[in-house]
């Protein structure tokens, strides 16, 4: 059987990247997703290889700072398939600014994404787990969210990830409803290529790394699999580390 056969995912931020990737493999696993992102054409293209490929998937906009548009998405995911059982907080923004070069507005645009965002989600999407009998929330926060970076308001974002997470499994496990966050690494995305960089930049990344590598949005994905799927169904208020070592090295 299927890892996600049967189930309903709602992902955010899926119209390219790591979140196109996870709708992929959700559906590849038996699950009925619903995407959402701001950029429509590309979501919707995803939406409609899913199809193409024998999967279940429809696409709506949906601005994670719009309560207005999380209310649509769960109930497009509702009236089309039925129930909701997961939920992947995948949206997010990066902004490679320190301490003293961040403006108010930079500090207000990433928290508006990366953690009212995630609250949003989570809120919007409570009830209709309930209504499933439960459901599984998983948070995608950062390496950033687990120690000390460069990009001050970035990890302060991804950090609020970490406990909203952990406030929600406390808050939720009595209604059979998890809660977990996924803290990855240097993954090669469209978001973190100017991170990435190549040369010199590049290799000084995979030096950094134990494992040596730098990972695709696959690598994620699949930790992302678990934590939705039933094979966690023990797993809650947990980090899942995704980094190659780069959070244990001294």
């Amino acid at each position: 059987m299927a890892r996600m056969e049967g189930k309903v995912a709602l992902i955010s931020g899926a119209a390219r990247g790591q979140g196109a990737d996870e709708a992929r493999l959700f559906a590849e696993e038996g699950a009925s997703v619903v995407l959402g992102d701001i950029i429509d054409e590309q979501g919707q293209q995803v939406a409609s290889e899913i199809g193409e490929s024998g999967g279940n998937a429809t696409y709506v906009h949906l601005d994670v700072t719009n309560e207005a548009d999380w209310k649509n998405a769960v109930s497009t995911a509702v009236t089309e398939y039925g129930k909701l059982d997961v939920l992947v907080n995948n949206a997010g923004i990066l902004i490679m600014k320190g301490l003293e070069e961040t403006e108010n507005a930079d500090w207000e645009s990433i928290q508006d994404v990366n953690s009212r965002g995630v609250f949003l989600g989570a809120k919007t999407v409570v009830p209709a787990m309930r209504d499933a009998g439960g459901g599984s929330i998983v948070n995608i926060s950062s390496i950033a969210g687990l120690i000390g970076s460069r990009y001050t308001a970035y990890g302060a974002s991804k950090g609020l990830v970490r406990i909203l997470s952990k406030s929600i499994a406390v808050e939720y496990g009595p209604e059979q409803i998890r809660c977990n966050s996924v803290h990855p690494g240097i993954i090669e995305t469209d978001m973190v290529e100017g991170l990435i960089g190549t040369g010199d930049g590049r290799q000084s990344m995979i030096d950094r790394t134990p494992l040596g590598i730098i990972a695709n949005a696959r690598d994620v994905s699949l930790g992302v699999l678990y934590l939705a799927s039933d094979e966690s169904r023990y797993v809650t208020g947990s980090e899942l580390v995704i980094d190659g070592g780069i959070t244990v090295r001294r």
